[in-house]
């Protein structure tokens, strides 16, 4: 077992509050890692960005097959706060409307509600996928080679050979383990519980470790249906007029045909969401059972039975915040450590803009 890691000396603290450039590291290339990160270079600061995955995006994922895209993850999202608005006037052509025409389904049957009025707001998407917003924000961190992609951090220690700074242990697809030095801050924009296994692991953090005990962000099982058969364009759609349905199924909360989405492929898609609470209660459950349970319940919400010629699911672990920390971000000045993310402020994607927004502004 290693040893505990020293904390940071005090000259860590006149840093923190020094006006000259530091370098930051991002733990996390979601919406809120990415807004701290861009955010933190326009104000003059290095940074790496840090992501476990091959793309930058988190939650604002686009899943890719032989019939089309797939927005496994975020739906679509709402602008609120006029920072958010201006950051998305950045990214030109990549945001558009999203006319979604949704109901809510009251049973299993199929039997719709009534059809939703207008939305009270807007609902915007990502072109082609949700996961182009991010990337073009990301691109150019990438392109100054400030986003180390594939690469998990797993223990934030004291710089062994610089006193008052931070290194990061990491592991890397073909990379193997790596040590990266010289940070004189660390800001972890990843879900809470994630944040609180690498602070446990890590031996630091104990500031946080109770704020993030009373957070609660509950997974979700994501099954992505195709239905190529169907003629385009004599018959744009099978299955019902709707294109998007809140629903009291006991197993499905959200359903949404892709190919309603503009900048879209046309063939028919739909991407199911799982409830909280079964999503909970078959976390662990085999894949395939999973996909037939949901299958089966996409059939009796929808009336579609013809079978798909691709089905998949993916679980995500940590979707959507039921329990939110209440404040924009946490910073410990003395430590040099942050924490910021969506679950911060609750599930949208604009409270992962503001949080990592917010988490910036108090590091620049």
């Amino acid at each position: 077992m290693s040893k505990k890691s020293p904390p940071p000396p005090a000259a860590r603290r006149q840093r923190a509050s020094a006006p000259s450039a530091r370098h930051i590291a991002v733990i996390g290339a979601g919406v809120a890692g990415i807004a701290c990160a861009r955010t933190l270079v326009q104000a003059g600061h290095q940074v790496t960005v840090f992501e476990k995955s091959r793309t930058a995006g988190g939650r604002m994922a686009t899943r890719r097959s032989d019939f089309g895209g797939f927005d496994h993850g975020v739906q679509y999202f709402t602008v609120r706060d006029p920072r958010f608005q201006q950051a998305l006037a950045t990214a030109p052509g990549v945001v558009r409307p999203w006319s979604a025409n949704t109901v809510r389904i009251l049973d299993g049957a199929g039997r719709v509600a009534a059809a939703s009025l207008p939305p009270k707001e807007a609902h915007w998407v990502a072109s082609p996928g949700m996961n182009a917003l991010v990337r073009a924000w990301a691109q150019p961190l990438q392109a100054a080679g400030a986003l180390q992609l594939e690469t998990t951090v797993t223990r934030i220690e004291a710089d062994t050979l610089q006193a008052g700074r931070w290194q990061l242990q990491t592991e890397g697809m073909g990379a193997g383990s790596r040590i990266h030095p010289g940070f004189d801050a660390v800001v972890l924009a990843v879900p809470s519980p994630q944040a609180h296994a690498l602070l446990l692991n890590s031996q630091q953090g104990k500031a946080f470790v109770k704020a993030l005990a009373a957070v609660d962000v509950a997974p979700c099982w994501t099954l992505m249906l195709a239905f190529p058969q169907v003629p385009q364009p004599s018959l744009p759609h099978i299955g019902p007029q709707w294109n998007a349905a809140r629903s009291t199924h006991h197993r499905i909360a959200w359903l949404a045909r892709e190919s309603s989405k503009p900048g879209r492929e046309p063939l028919e898609r739909w991407t199911v969401q799982a409830s909280p609470e079964w999503s909970q209660r078959h976390l662990e459950d085999d894949a395939e059972r999973v996909k037939a349970k949901l299958l089966r319940a996409f059939t009796e919400v929808t009336g579609i039975r013809a079978e798909p010629p691709h089905a998949e699911v993916h679980r995500w672990r940590y979707a959507q915040t039921t329990q939110p920390l209440g404040k924009t971000h946490l910073w410990d000045a003395k430590a040099g450590l942050g924490l910021c993310g969506d679950w911060c402020l609750g599930h949208r994607v604009e409270d992962g803009f503001v949080s990592g927004l917010e988490m910036a502004l108090t590091l620049a």
